[in-house]
């Protein structure tokens, strides 16, 4: 992570503290939440901490309040004085900046013709830190990779497992190739601009040199355009959940095409009772299911299992030592 990315979007107030953090506590760190006259949370290595006298504390007492000009100030940093030339940004929530990082908000929503319309007199900040961690998918590879040809597969994972991170470096992996696998012309829907990061259209992280990026298109549609237009080998997408996922889903393997997607999930059993994906696990279409965890880091396989649901027996070992 680029310091000086985040430390551009924060209000003078909080610049010192950021500006003291070590390599090694970036590294780990992953929001900042800023809520108007409520404590600053930092998340950092999946724990939660205050900001007192600038230094991280356990101890709500005496922790530093966000104040209306910290919010503010936050926001003109992060739109360059110009908040109206992100308006499509905030009909979403969300404002992608540079480095990758994505910044969450919420205040008062105007609607109009029933559809969101922006956001304005904003009072929360969630800063969401983008880390490209690569290599994390090395140990993944090779389940989803078979005789150089990729099989379409699920990543399902509990929030904050890293799904989208493993996907992100999946994607990098099958675009440049390794030494054991030659490389693949990767199509990504960007949805909420988390996979590639993008900003002004240019992706922030790596993503290979074979991969087209849609950013910020829906799913479905960018699935179907990428297949018209871009002739992918692969699709990877994150976060498939609706009915019209799953028929582009379908329209992408009927025309040849692998598929490398992610669910929120804590087990196989429990995504296949969801109405919609059962639809899709009941076809025999998925041939790896990757579950993770958060035991070990980032990409963590819990479990492993082919098309038929039955555990791969080189996990199953693994497990047994």
């Amino acid at each position: 992570m680029k310091k000086e990315t985040v430390e551009k979007i924060l209000s003078t107030n909080l610049r010192e503290w950021f500006n003291s953090l070590q390599e090694e506590q970036l590294d780990l760190l992953q929001e900042i939440r800023m809520r108007v006259n409520k404590p600053l949370i930092i998340r950092m290595d999946n724990k939660e901490y205050f900001l007192s006298h600038k230094q991280l504390t356990n101890n709500i007492v005496n922790s530093y309040n966000i104040t209306e000009k910290d919010i503010r100030e936050t926001m003109e940093f992060i739109s360059n004085y110009s908040l109206y030339a992100f308006e499509d940004e905030l009909r979403n929530g969300y404002i992608t900046v540079d480095g990758g990082h994505r910044i969450g908000l919420a205040g008062k929503v105007v609607i109009e013709n029933n559809c969101v319309k922006t956001i304005k007199n904003i009072s929360c900040i969630n800063i969401r830190i983008s880390h490209q961690i690569k290599g994390c998918a090395n140990g993944v590879i090779p389940y989803i990779v078979k005789d150089n040809e990729v099989l379409h597969t699920l990543i399902i994972s509990p929030p904050r497992c890293g799904k989208t991170t493993l996907l992100r470096d999946i994607v990098r992996q099958l675009s440049y190739g390794t030494k054991s696998i030659g490389g693949f012309t990767v199509g990504v829907v960007d949805e909420r601009s988390e996979i590639g990061g993008c900003y002004r259209g240019i992706p922030q992280n790596d993503l290979g040199i074979k991969t087209d990026i849609l950013d910020g298109c829906p799913k479905t549609e960018g699935m179907l355009m990428l297949i018209r237009s871009m002739s992918p080998q692969v699709i990877a997408v994150d976060e498939i959940g609706s009915s019209e996922d799953i028929e582009a889903i379908d329209f992408v393997i009927n025309a040849g095409c692998k598929m490398i997607c992610t669910v929120h999930g804590a087990s196989l059993d429990e995504v296949r009772n969801k109405p919609v994906l059962e639809k899709l696990i009941n076809k025999n279409i998925i041939q790896r299911y990757i579950i993770l965890e958060n035991k070990n880091g980032i990409g963590d396989m819990k479990k492993i299992y082919n098309m038929n649901g039955k555990i791969m027996s080189i996990i199953a070992d693994k497990q047994k030592k």
